[in-house]
């Protein structure tokens, strides 16, 4: 007997997407732990001036939350690296879904990731500056108080985030189609590295990069980082179709 019953692809993802946030909690412990690690690399500042006289000496350190940003971008590769696995792909199986409504599910948890990482990420800067007063390193604390700037650099933090998250899910989906490019990737990597350092001229590869992320609009920028990463995630949904069915 046919069930007459049909359900959507909408209402397929939404169940995913439930499912995976109340299910990958660790990858959420896993954000506290890297953004503490990041802060108390963060405790020699980021740079310092000062002055003094026969009568007193001044000196200014500048706190931010760059390396916890920097560690929060990492997490969100290496996080969606680990949910393109076989393990967390078969998770999917719990649900009537198919290639599109599991691809659309892990899209809208990297988002959500990128959005929780980048707000907890920036915040940290706060947490570093009242830890310097209260260790006794600061006797005097000075926070920027610009909206403006702080729902800047949130939207900014965000998307970089969101963009490496988007990399490392399309290099993961490239390995699980074959495990050569587990060897292939970091090779050309590096060696993009080492001709980009070795060449006196610009490179293609550090042009497109510094035309991406050093777009001075923000709208640019906005539209620029979310192109490039709705391109990496539609390339890896066209490679994920080209996997085995399990």
């Amino acid at each position: 007997m046919m069930s007459l019953s049909r359900i959507s692809v909408q209402e397929v993802v939404k169940k995913q997407y439930s499912y995976k946030l109340r299910s990958y909690i660790q990858v959420f412990m896993s954000l506290v732990f890297i953004q503490v690690l990041g802060i108390l690399f963060s405790f020699n500042g980021v740079g310092m001036m000062g002055t003094s006289s026969n009568s007193f000496d001044i000196s200014v350190h500048f706190y931010s939350a760059d390396i916890v940003v920097v560690f929060t971008m990492l997490w969100g590769f290496i996080t969606s690296i680990l949910i393109t696995t076989q393990a967390y792909r078969n998770d999917d199986f719990a649900f009537i879904t198919n290639r599109l409504s599991s691809n659309l599910s892990n899209i809208l948890f990297l988002l959500t990731i990128s959005l929780v990482g980048g707000l907890t990420a920036l915040l940290s800067s706060h947490v570093i500056r009242i830890l310097m007063y209260v260790l006794g390193k600061s006797e005097y604390l000075y926070t920027p108080t610009d909206v403006s700037e702080w729902i800047i650099g949130l939207i900014a933090t965000v998307l970089y985030i969101l963009v490496c998250s988007a990399v490392g899910y399309f290099f993961g989906t490239l390995v699980q189609l074959h495990k050569v490019f587990a060897v292939l990737l970091p090779v050309a990597f590096l060696g993009i590295l080492i001709v980009g350092a070795g060449t006196m001229n610009e490179t293609i590869i550090q042009k497109g990069f510094e035309f991406i992320f050093e777009e001075a609009s923000l709208a640019l920028f906005i539209v620029k980082i979310g192109f490039l990463a709705a391109l990496l995630f539609t390339g890896s949904a066209l490679v994920s179709n080209r996997m085995e069915v399990r």
